[in-house]
This record gives C-alpha cells, structure tokens and sequence, in this order.
C-alpha cells in the first residue's frame, strides 16, 4: 500500500505542477481554458488508469486469498473423514 501512497503523490503533484504551469503562462484566456481542459482530461485518464490497476490488484489478492481458503476447507474436509474412518473402524 505504500507504493499506492507514493504514486498518488506523484499524480498529484503533476498535475499541481502542470496547472500551475498553465496558470503562469502568458497566454490569452480561451488558450489557458483549452489547456486546462486538456490537462484535466489527461490527468483523469491517468487517474482512472491507476486507479483500474489498484483494483485489479484487489482483485488478484482476493482471487489468490480465497483459493488458498478453499484448499485449507478441502483439507479439513478430507482430514475429517479420515479421522471419521479411522474412529469407525476402530469401534
């Protein structure tokens, strides 16, 4: 999660940098306003793309999370009947 911390920060402070950029540039309102635009659109996809990456993240550790869960029940399951077995033939 560290990572997701670092590469928030850094989206954030390109895009910080880049309005601010835009902002100073001496350039007339309708350029500044089609920059912003422009800027604002890129930053989105670049968001929405990590933000997609993180959640096929989850995804994959939850994937990984539940087959380990199903072997340990199948596991227990099958270490129950042989324990049942064993008690039956004892008996």
């Amino acid at each position: 999660m560290k990572g997701d911390k670092v590469v928030l920060g850094f989206l954030a402070g390109a895009a910080i940098g880049a309005i601010a950029g835009i902002l100073f540039a001496p350039d007339k309102g309708s350029e500044t306003r089609k920059k912003i635009s422009r800027k604002t659109s890129e930053f989105g996809e670049t968001l929405k793309d990590s933000f997609n990456e993180f959640v096929d993240r989850v995804k994959e550790g939850y994937d990984s999370v539940k087959s380990e869960a199903d072997e340990l029940v199948d596991k227990g399951k099958a270490d129950y009947k042989t324990i049942k077995n064993e008690v039956k033939s004892t008996m």
